[in-house]
């Protein structure tokens, strides 16, 4: 008995002593980070590794919880033909997220409670590492369970004469005939390298190259710059380059501006997979614009694109919030798709906060818009079960 109470002192020391030390350890972190010295740059960094130990974690446990999610697509995002023909809509999105992070799309996810078998991003061409194949990028979409969808911009000014020596010298003047130039080979070392990169990821990607060809604003592959028949004889040589390169893996997806007439750019069926649009509201945002509902959007080319005979996606699915109840517009939208528009079999939010492809920063971020995502569930799950996710 005695030693018990012996070792009681002794116990309590310990405890004062680590209350203290803890203390002392607090006092020296808060002076070192005001100071900026050694100490404080050691406990600094700590800090800062724990947070994103801590961070990262949690990200992890949330990936690995999305993955579970789609177990269901795992049976279907290897198989190209199932993926094209798929019955089930495949829904997607994509944002400002960062290359390896994806974030903002889940958490864009759990407020929509569904989980994206597609994740799109958007690549340019180049010569900076930034223009390469986007490994990591792909890489990490497919370890959260979904496949990608690379939006792929031909723009040509990123290019050396050293490297490409057939280009226009002039940077100024490379749009003007941009496409012919590739058809006829000048940018064949780019592609090859990239088309070899995605046949070692050796599994399905959604590539949209070249979208919106036949708009003469916005892009300079447009036909301010180029014939149609440009657009097509460099789509067949790209599609060629791959094929020569046995590269198998790609889901080739044909995306014309539905404003503008869009006969003339199409390479023909043996060379498309899906054909894809945008269905953007811009509202009254735009000195240009006005409110448009989802059916004035669409209706007066679908009828145009369904005799291709191909399936569709959505690719870039949004509406912004001037002029109009955006709620409204997704729930018209989602309600009459499955009922007037078959064809469509994926749909992919377009989710960014700060959008600069005109002249004024658009904001078609609605995650915090508690109107929009109650309709958007609502709607989804009002939709037939042929075409809904299946239970978990």
């Amino acid at each position: 008995m005695d030693k018990v109470f012996n070792k009681i002192p002794r116990i309590i020391s310990v405890i004062l002593a680590l209350f203290f030390g803890f203390l002392i350890v607090m006092v020296i972190s808060t002076i070192s980070k005001n100071t900026a010295g050694p100490i404080g740059t050691i406990l600094n960094s700590a800090e800062a590794f724990i947070g994103g130990v801590e961070e990262d974690m949690f990200l992890k446990k949330r990936e690995n919880k999305r993955s579970e999610k789609l177990k269901w697509f795992s049976a279907i995002r290897e198989d190209k033909s199932k993926l094209i023909n798929s019955k089930i809509m495949l829904l997607g999105a994509s944002d400002n997220s960062q290359v390896d992070s994806y974030e903002n799309i889940i958490d864009l996810e759990d407020s929509l409670r569904v989980t994206f078998p597609i994740i799109h991003i958007y690549k340019a061409w180049g010569e900076k590492r930034e223009h390469r194949f986007p490994k990591i990028e792909v890489e990490t979409i497919y370890e959260l369970g979904s496949i990608p969808m690379i939006t792929w911009e031909p723009w040509v000014g990123a290019f050396s004469l050293q490297n490409y020596p057939n280009i226009e010298p002039s940077i100024e003047k490379r749009d003007k005939g941009s496409l012919a130039s590739i058809a006829s080979g000048n940018y064949d070392s780019y592609i090859v390298s990239w088309a070899l990169e995605a046949e070692k990821f050796g599994h399905p990607i959604y590539v949209r190259f070249g979208h919106e060809m036949n708009d003469p604003y916005h892009y300079p592959w447009g036909p301010q710059n180029n014939f149609a028949q440009d657009y097509v004889d460099a789509w067949l040589h790209v599609y060629e380059v791959f094929e020569n390169n046995q590269v198998d893996n790609i889901i080739w997806v044909w995306n014309p501006h539905l404003s503008y007439d869009f006969e003339g750019y199409y390479p023909g069926d043996n060379y498309v997979d899906v054909i894809s649009f945008g269905v953007l509201n811009f509202g009254s945002s735009l000195s240009w614009s006005k409110w448009w509902r989802f059916e004035e959007l669409l209706s007066n080319s679908y009828d145009k694109l369904l005799k291709l005979n191909k399936p569709m996606m959505i690719s870039e699915f949004g509406s912004l919030s001037v002029g109009g109840e955006r709620s409204h517009w997704f729930k018209d939208a989602l309600t009459v798709i499955p009922e007037d528009y078959k064809a469509i079999n994926s749909i992919v939010f377009f989710h960014y906060p700060n959008e600069t492809s005109t002249d004024k920063a658009l904001n078609w971020y609605f995650l915090e818009d508690k109107k929009v995502t109650t309709e958007l569930i609502t709607q989804m799950k009002n939709w037939p079960d042929s075409i809904q996710v299946p239970e978990h």
